[in-house]
């Protein structure tokens, strides 16, 4: 069963995904068929993503991790998207502190 990807989710995934870069423009393109699998079971706010193949083409050269970033809050999280076999697959979030459970907002990111 998928859910929808929640607000913060999909406002982080806007954020990572941002930019002129074709590979990195053809994933923003899957987010509108990009529903959430599931998540991480150690309470953070990682998400397992799945895309609708049948909606959209893969992205041949995506790497992986394809996007990363770092916040400010909380506490220093940075997060990440992967692809595989040219769909998005997981959006991650990590710290060195206790999980997080929370997106961080997008005006928060390090340049």
């Amino acid at each position: 069963m998928t859910e929808p990807l929640p607000p913060a989710a999909l406002a982080t995934l806007e954020a990572l995904l941002a930019g002129p870069d074709p590979v990195i423009s053809a994933l923003r393109a899957q987010i509108p068929y990009t529903r959430v699998a599931s998540g991480c079971d150690c309470g953070c706010a990682t998400l397992d993503l799945t895309v609708d193949r049948t909606a959209v083409a893969p992205v041949p050269a995506a790497t992986t991790p394809a996007a990363e970033a770092w916040y400010e809050v909380p506490e220093n999280a940075g997060v990440m998207v992967f692809a595989r076999d040219g769909y998005l697959s997981l959006l991650e979030i990590y710290t060195s502190a206790d999980p997080i459970g929370t997106w961080p907002e997008p005006r928060f990111r390090k340049r």
